[in-house]
């Protein structure tokens, strides 16, 4: 009678190497990758966030910029919107490579059925709005009847709520913007026909997404695959066996995690770390509890608190140096010169033995974030705690 064969161990990683994993699956360790520019960025992170806030750029300006330093702002455009990738609702509203298109036909049914959407619109409307691009070509809102109707943010038309119904079930996409006015058109005409069907069923669309969600994340929790697209955890939790992502134990972690064979197979990434400000909508970062387990970071964009219970700024930057997250700058540009309206440092990074290199980083990210954006000046307003006031001021200037 043969023997039972003996159990594969489980891999086991400390908090810092699956922190290391995590860097490097976000492309934020070893040299930048500029022959592949962001395009091949876009490519491995999956999806980038779109947001309409722009303090230094936009987020999704930030983003390329973060992993690969002052890269021009047209090649980013033409990399998001010059056919190549689609828009759709992955974490949030996010810019994709244009093969995955398949892998959103769940969502795009589930939208299809939903009885709510954003706004209130007819089918008359809608159909209207479908009958209009198919027979004039790609629109904007404004090109179809005006996109606002009060002057409230999520004010829209109900044509504008129509046609993002449309956009959110599959009967129409966005593959480029003019300005920042998404354009909508029809799916045959602008997804590449290799790709446009919805073929696979709810379980492959989303055990797909959960394979590509490991890649991106090196190692994840169950919630942490879950946030990236915005999947349900129990259908997670379900076809997690099915994923062929191996079980890892993190020393520190509470949560079984998993992660890609072959990232584990390659062993502890090698590189640099990337010394850089952060947008907060960021895929390192965006995932709130993530960042807390694996920076020790509570981070919360304040852009929409109040400004007096603010604590950190209004649009609040992480600053990653050393693979750790050190500090939080809220930025602004006034007339060339780029303003740290407030830099609050991580208090384990605000020690006096820590405080020459922390103030240093801080430096670096600013004045590359400087030249970035076109500023030739830096100015420190307000800084936390007070004994890194000194330091850091001397280091800027």
């Amino acid at each position: 009678m043969p023997r039972p064969s003996a159990a594969v161990p489980q891999v086991e990683l400390s908090a810092d190497e699956a922190r290391r994993f995590a860097l490097a699956a976000q492309h934020l360790v070893g040299s930048p990758d500029r022959r592949a520019g962001v395009a091949g960025m876009l490519g491995s992170l999956r999806a980038v966030q779109l947001d309409t806030i722009s303090v230094l750029a936009r987020s999704h300006e930030l983003v390329a910029y973060a992993r690969l330093g002052a890269v021009g702002r047209p090649k980013i455009e033409t990399a998001y919107w010059g056919g190549d990738a689609f828009e759709y609702w992955a974490h949030a509203a996010c810019v994709m490579p244009i093969s995955q298109w398949p892998l959103f036909a769940f969502r795009r049914r589930r939208f299809l059925h939903r009885a709510k959407h954003w706004g209130q619109h007819s089918t008359v409307v809608a159909k209207a709005v479908l009958k209009q691009v198919g027979a004039e070509g790609p629109l904007t809102a404004t090109d179809l009847g005006g996109a606002k109707k009060t002057a409230q943010w999520w004010g829209w038309s109900e044509v504008k709520s129509a046609a993002e119904f449309l956009l959110a079930s599959g009967q129409l996409t966005c593959t480029r913007r003019v300005g920042w006015r998404r354009v909508y058109d029809l799916p045959e005409r602008a997804i590449p026909a290799d790709v446009l069907h919805d073929d696979l069923d709810d379980d492959q669309c989303q055990v797909a997404l959960i394979q590509l969600a490991g890649s991106c994340l090196g190692v994840a929790t169950g919630s942490d695959l879950s946030d990236y697209f915005r999947l349900k955890k129990l259908d997670v939790a379900r076809l997690l066996p099915q994923t062929g992502l191996v079980p890892v134990r993190v020393r520190g972690w509470t949560a079984p995690a998993w992660a890609p064979a072959s990232t584990l197979e390659h062993g502890l990434p090698r590189g640099r770390h990337r010394t850089t400000l952060l947008s907060p909508f960021d895929s390192l970062v965006w995932d709130r509890a993530r960042t807390a387990r694996i920076f020790g970071l509570d981070h919360r964009l304040e852009a929409y608190v109040p400004k007096p219970l603010r604590q950190h700024g209004y649009f609040s930057m992480p600053v990653l140096a050393g693979g750790q997250l050190i500090a939080r700058v809220d930025p602004a540009r006034v007339n060339g010169t780029l303003i740290a309206r407030q830099v609050t440092v991580i208090p384990e990074h605000a020690t006096a033995a820590r405080l020459p290199a922390t103030s240093a980083a801080i430096r670096y990210a600013l004045t590359e974030a400087a030249s970035w954006v076109g500023c030739s000046e830096i100015a420190i307003e307000r800084v936390s705690p007070e004994g890194a006031v000194d330091p850091l001021r001397r280091a800027v200037a």
